[in-house]
């Protein structure tokens, strides 16, 4: 050891030299590489879910390219020719376009109010409940529409208001007419945000439960000492406790804004219902897979992409500067 070594090396505290060579700064510099060895079982167990985004998700995004290039069935994967904006301007000007994206503006809108505050509201309800019996028996029933399936719900929710079913039975027996709901673009819009609703509120409550028995029970205490009723302390101890929970699953609703229920709408709508059940997701399937003009439908795609991008870091600004919560 050199005495340059010696004199830019800190003594140990019984007074030797520690050493400052090229390994110790590789040690220094590099620790996540001591910790994928000591805890390799671990990390592999990541190796699965980052696989499933890398090929459904990252390598699915190079088929972009074909929103800006000439896309013909049989020939190039990534198109044939450029054509620039082509496409973009071509759905801009395109009526049928503006309609779509009305009906999913107005779709989503009425998805998140209703959507959105009605967990939070059903786990504060939950939350009050003191009996067990009482309180599993309603999360049971709240839960159970989660877990059936979307095709399962589509053919419930048509069976419900076929001609035939337990509505109209319901209205002829009280006098009124059969009404096919299902054809009439009037009734869509309730019919979907109220069976999403019912499928979606009570699994929405898990993550409040959850947050609510994170709440200090003394700060419940102190507000009740200082003569605040229930009403109070849900407004200035429960809500605030669980604001984090609800800006982040309020940025995450809105970054699926723009994808308003596909699989759903596509079950449930028909050309006569168009006027107010087409959306943008539903109507860049119709182009890409019935018309089959791909390049359309992948600039279609890319639009709504970019502006439920753009919704998100929106929303996260907003948050992270009114609310002090966001998700980075």
């Amino acid at each position: 050891m050199t005495s340059e070594t010696l004199r830019s090396s800190p003594p140990t505290p019984g007074g030797a030299p520690v050493k400052s060579g090229p390994a110790s700064r590789r040690r220094r510099r590099h620790p996540w590489g001591r910790a994928l060895r000591r805890d390799w079982q671990l990390y592999s167990l990541a190796v699965l879910p980052l696989l499933f985004f890398l090929v459904f998700r990252y390598l699915p995004m190079i088929g972009n390219v074909i929103a800006f290039r000439r896309f013909s069935p049989g020939g190039s994967v990534l198109g044939e020719y450029w054509v620039g904006l082509r496409y973009f301007r071509m759905f801009l000007a395109d009526p049928t376009f503006w309609q779509v994206f009305t009906n999913t503006l107005v779709l989503g809108t009425l998805t998140l109010l209703l959507c959105f505050p009605l967990p939070i509201v059903l786990a504060l309800l939950l939350n009050e409940v003191r009996t067990r019996r009482l309180k599993r028996f309603v999360q049971s029933v709240s839960y159970l529409p989660h877990f059936l399936s979307i095709v399962i719900v589509a053919a419930m929710v048509m069976q419900l208001l076929s001609m035939d079913g337990s509505v109209n039975q319901l209205v002829r027996g009280l006098g009124g007419e059969g009404v096919p709901f299902l054809q009439q673009p009037g009734w869509f819009r309730a019919i979907y945000v109220s069976s999403e609703v019912w499928q979606t509120v009570g699994w929405g409550t898990i993550l409040y439960l959850a947050a609510l028995t994170t709440i200090d029970e003394n700060l419940y205490e102190a507000a009740r000492i200082d003569g605040a009723n229930r009403w109070r302390q849900t407004w200035h101890v429960t809500l605030p406790g669980i604001r984090p929970t609800m800006v982040t699953l309020l940025i995450l609703n809105i970054g699926t804004f723009m994808a308003v229920g596909f699989e759903k709408i596509l079950l449930l709508y028909n050309p006569l219902t168009y006027p107010t059940a087409d959306v943008i997701s539903t109507y860049l399937f119709r182009m890409g897979f019935e018309s089959s003009n791909f390049s359309y439908a992948a600039a279609i795609g890319l639009f709504e992409a970019v502006i439920g991008l753009i919704l998100v870091l929106g929303a996260n600004t907003i948050s992270r500067r009114t609310v002090g919560t966001s998700l980075w």
